[in-house]
């Protein structure tokens, strides 16, 4: 009997580190995110990973298209859209966590430049606002209009009321050039590509490194509220992490992040 304690212990010691492992935070969560979000997730990210020891994958793209690799398949655990139609539709079409869905942030669609003297707001400093935007897009005194595509991107659709708002589709459709998501229209304007175009503000005026321009904020009459609906989705179901991640973007300390990111949250 006496020989067999040394191996009964060490099974004890091995069922005492198993129990221990299951109980500790790990396991990677793979959270889908709309490319208007992106500076805020690295910031999200980064504090959720040091409160709990989680750790957090970070994929972005556009709306739209995030939508469709989910309805095919794609392993996501959680998905941050720009928009609630799409969550809504996942929800109707039995992909998520009943109860999951909710409202994590609110967005606010510029007129960005990297001409400084375009709108006459000083980035980085006190901002002096004017509402010369529409002047601006009706004198057309640029070759290029970059906007995200509207058929993928709900900031591209919101570019596009706004437009149409102004009574100006005809006449700038020639100037659009569109990206499939607004992180790519705003590539296009800081490649120079398109001198002005339709983004986030969260984009331009980021806490961590805002860019070197002007923005003109349209007025919030001119298109609909960019509310954007986070969900949970079956494959994180499971996963105690991405729970805990959900938990997270509704505590405070993660709606005051959201908030400096240049969004209303919740």
């Amino acid at each position: 009997m006496l020989a067999h304690l040394p191996r009964v212990l060490a099974l004890l010691m091995l069922l005492f580190l198993a129990a221990c492992s299951r109980q500790a935070p790990s396991g990677e969560v793979i959270v889908a995110v709309a490319a208007n979000f992106a500076q805020a997730i690295e910031r999200l990210e980064s504090d959720f990973e040091a409160e709990t020891g989680f750790e957090l994958s970070i994929a972005t793209g556009s709306t739209g298209k995030i939508y469709a690799q989910i309805r095919n398949g794609a392993p996501y655990d959680i998905f941050l859209a720009a928009d609630q139609a799409r969550p809504a539709l996942l929800e109707e079409e039995g992909e998520i966590v009943e109860g999951s869905r909710f409202t994590y942030a609110t967005g606010t669609l510029v007129l960005f430049s990297p001409d400084e003297d375009r709108f006459f707001i000083e980035m980085g400093g006190q901002p002096t606002v004017t509402d010369n935007g529409a002047d601006v897009l009706e004198a057309g005194d640029f070759r290029n209009l970059a906007l995200a595509n509207p058929d993928l991107a709900p900031y591209g659709a919101a570019a596009m009321q706004v437009i149409e708002a102004l009574g100006l589709a005809e006449t700038l459709e020639p100037t659009i050039v569109r990206g499939e998501n607004v992180g790519q229209a705003l590539a296009l304007i800081t490649s120079g590509n398109a001198e002005l175009g339709f983004v986030a503000l969260s984009q331009v005026a980021s806490p961590v490194s805002p860019l070197e321009g002007s923005y003109w904020t349209p007025s919030a009459e001119l298109y609909d509220p960019i509310r954007q609906d986070a969900v949970l989705l079956k494959n994180g179901e499971t996963k105690e992490a991405a729970q805990k991640f959900m938990d997270y973007l509704k505590s405070p300390a993660a709606r005051a992040t959201i908030a400096t990111y240049g969004y209303e949250a919740g």
